[in-house]
């Protein structure tokens, strides 16, 4: 037996892959299933600003993607927004202030249609929150699933279709967000009946820190998975250590 560390790499079936946009970019992903299992559920994962410094490894959701499938039977689908670059390459095309992104988030809800993946949830961070309020309001998406949520480039209106189509929505607000705290948050996703907003002590907009990635990957499983077992975090199969170095 093991416990799951920053850089703990579970057992998976991994595959780069290329989505290819409505207007005709190409986009660099990867796609994490459980190794011997079907999955139970899906995420589709739009990742923080580029142009600060976000991209598909950005650490929530490379961690989600070595660990989730082992450890809850959820298929991790990640990439690159238009001219964001990372160690996976370079994706096509240019940033678009939150616009031309939405083509890539139905390109990636285009392929978990074509994988027939199942129940499949959106999760953004940060920037990539604004992508899914604007451009993610469309089936077969099951929820959306919001980390540190700026409100910086989705409006008011994006707000109401959401509140209009019943699909759950889950915000994880840190204590110490730089731009958005959870009573402000409350305020403002009010407009959203069904949204339920959650407060973290101690939090901060990245989510530095073993506790925290725990705490959102804990919430994101329990709301994708409603009455399933917990996360254990005591590992007992093969598993290998991911080092930057």
């Amino acid at each position: 037996m093991a416990e799951i560390i920053a850089g703990s790499v579970l057992p998976a079936r991994r595959e780069a892959l290329t989505l290819t946009t409505s207007d005709g970019l190409r986009l660099v992903g990867e796609l994490a299933l459980p190794e011997d299992r079907d999955p139970v559920a899906t995420i589709v994962c739009l990742h923080p600003l580029p142009t600060h410094g976000g991209f598909m490894d950005s650490h929530l959701y490379r961690k989600a993607a070595w660990r989730l499938p082992a450890l809850a039977g959820v298929a991790v689908l990640r990439f690159n927004t238009r001219g964001t670059t990372s160690p996976a390459g370079t994706s096509e095309g240019a940033f678009d202030s939150g616009e031309g992104e939405g083509r890539d988030l139905v390109a990636a809800v285009l392929e978990t249609i074509h994988r027939g993946l199942p129940d499949p949830w959106l999760v953004g961070w940060s920037f990539g929150t604004d992508v899914v309020l604007k451009h993610g309001n469309t089936d077969p998406v099951l929820g959306a699933f919001l980390i540190s949520p700026p409100l910086r480039f989705s409006v008011d209106d994006d707000l109401d279709q959401w509140a209009m189509s019943g699909r759950p929505v889950t915000c994880l607000v840190p204590e110490l967000d730089d731009y958005l705290r959870p009573d402000e948050a409350r305020e403002r996703f009010a407009r959203i009946p069904q949204a339920e907003v959650i407060g973290v002590e101690g939090a901060k907009h990245l989510w530095v820190g073993e506790k925290y990635v725990r705490i959102v990957h804990d919430t994101l499983v329990e709301r994708l998975v409603p009455g399933g077992p917990p996360i254990d975090y005591d590992w007992h199969g093969p598993m290998e250590r991911w080092s930057d170095l």
